[in-house]
């Protein structure tokens, strides 16, 4: 799934100085988008030194960990990781690093139950659960002038949602950066499932499952587990848990009113997406070239090469692409 020069060109004519072309090219040795995503989830690492951890209480008497990078400045970001991700994984810690040496704080947070503890309420996260989101903005708005949001997959879509919601009008947001988003949930929950892709659905359901059966020791009633033997995909999960412990009916319900795509045209804020051509994860509705024709605050680049959360480069110590391209934005004036 490739897009032809010309779908580009018609958005670079706009006003807007939307991206017809990415510079991006992967490093020689990673050849397939698989090892584009594998190789820096298993293998990089990054050492950030010196975070304070902060729990904070949520509005419905829950917990989430903040880890906080500070260096007495007055310019914030939030970064939000991916779906079964944490607050120190490599490519949070990757985006975190490259905003600390410029001039930046730094925030990266655990959606409930990604931090070493499990949440308290029955409910876990979820793509589109902008309340957690926004509690950690409004505690973050009370010390910073403005604050920058960056997302990574399942926490891109979060960001996008948020900031397409009202609950983002009156915080000091001045840009955004959402990398790898699976704009459309349901068409990209479908594609994770199928054919060789099934390797990251296991790999996910695996720890989602674990989960489940620890959040069933402290809500049997909450939790059905008899309903694990049916799980097979992604979807399944969402169907059985994600959707109805979130209030929704089901999966679709669940994918339909979170996807992202859906408040791409209520962001004001200047908003960077960057999702590969050749991502495992995405299907095709998450490169909508044509309602980015008729977007006036958001940047959709979409390289060729970058696999899912990956970007990476030659040399152990240069930032990700993905790191460069969000700096870049969110210090470019608008």
């Amino acid at each position: 799934m490739y897009f032809r020069a010309d779908d580009f060109a018609s958005l670079f004519s706009k006003t807007m100085p939307l991206i017809s072309t990415s510079t991006y090219q992967r490093p020689k040795w990673l050849f397939n988008r698989h090892l584009e995503t594998i190789y820096p989830a298993l293998f990089r690492k990054v050492e950030l030194r010196n975070s304070q951890t902060e729990r904070i209480t949520t509005p419905d008497g829950d917990f989430l960990d903040l880890d906080w990078f500070k260096a007495k400045n007055k310019r914030l970001v939030i970064i939000s990781h991916g779906l079964e991700g944490n607050s120190k994984r490599p490519y949070m810690l990757g985006m975190a690093q490259i905003f600390l040496k410029n001039g930046y704080d730094v925030l990266t947070w655990n959606f409930r139950g990604c931090g070493e503890e499990l949440n308290q309420q029955p409910i876990f996260y979820h793509s589109g659960a902008t309340y957690d989101l926004n509690t950690v903005v409004a505690y973050a708005a009370q010390k910073y002038d403005t604050i920058s949001l960056v997302g990574f997959s399942l926490g891109g879509n979060l960001t996008l949602k948020y900031l397409g919601e009202s609950l983002s009008k009156d915080k000091p947001i001045d840009k955004a950066v959402a990398i790898s988003v699976p704009l459309h949930l349901s068409s990209s929950s479908k594609k994770i499932s199928s054919g060789e892709n099934q390797l990251y659905s296991k790999r996910f359901l695996k720890t989602l499952r674990e989960k489940v059966i620890r959040k069933a020791q402290h809500h049997p009633n909450d939790i059905p587990l008899h309903f694990l033997r049916n799980i097979k995909t992604l979807s399944d999960f969402d169907d059985y848990f994600t959707g109805p412990l979130h209030g929704f009916s089901d999966a679709e319900e669940y994918y339909q009113v979170n996807s992202s795509l859906f408040f791409l045209d209520k962001i004001t804020h200047p908003t960077l997406i960057l999702n590969a051509q050749n991502d495992p994860f995405l299907s095709e509705q998450c490169f909508p070239v044509k309602l980015a024709r008729e977007l006036d605050h958001l940047f959709f680049e979409f390289p060729k090469q970058g696999g899912h959360v990956g970007f990476s480069v030659s040399g152990t110590n240069t930032p990700y692409y993905s790191e460069k391209r969000a700096f870049e934005f969110i210090e470019r004036d608008f």
